[in-house]
């Protein structure tokens, strides 16, 4: 099963299109998004993925009220844990805790944003994948990532400039 990974996308609307298109081809069956839309009008493109997409929110998101009531429940709080084809999977913005949660071998995926530096690390039966930032705003790269469950793989994919 293919999963979408996007946060940070801080309105860039283009961007946030082009990487729901890019989930579309590759047949994404699920997104996760870490946080960090900041305005309602932003979630457009991921209301319009032919998967589901949910999320969390993150520290500059605004109107926390507009953006759950838009996206119809999909962006839940600040962390989310579900449970995906017998993997547990951990979602949040920022976690200062990151390597305890990684070494206490309880989710086959962590998935965060807030620092804009897309990565990838894989530890025992855990990928925690920091997909970047969407909107290319901070370091001028725009980033997803895309994980293989089955396979236990993540990709960043560089979106554009």
């Amino acid at each position: 099963m293919k999963i979408g990974l996007i946060s940070d996308t801080h309105d860039h609307v283009p961007m946030i299109e082009r990487a729901a298109e890019l989930f579309d081809r590759e047949g994404v069956q699920l997104v996760f998004h870490a946080g960090d839309y900041v305005a309602p009008f932003s979630l457009g493109p991921l209301l319009n993925l032919s998967c589901p997409f949910k999320g969390v929110f993150g520290n500059n998101d605004g109107d926390r009220l507009l953006l759950q009531k838009i996206s119809e429940g999909r962006i839940s709080g600040d962390c989310l844990v579900e449970e995906v084809r017998g993997h547990k999977i951990l979602v949040g913005h920022h976690f200062e805790t990151l390597d305890a949660l990684i070494s206490s071998k309880q989710f086959s995926l962590i998935v965060y944003g807030h620092s804009h530096v897309p990565g990838v690390r894989k530890e025992g039966g855990t990928i925690a994948v920091n997909p970047g930032e969407c909107c290319g705003w901070l370091y001028g790269k725009s980033t997803v990532a895309i994980v293989d469950l089955d396979r236990q793989e993540a990709e960043i994919i560089t979106l554009g400039p």
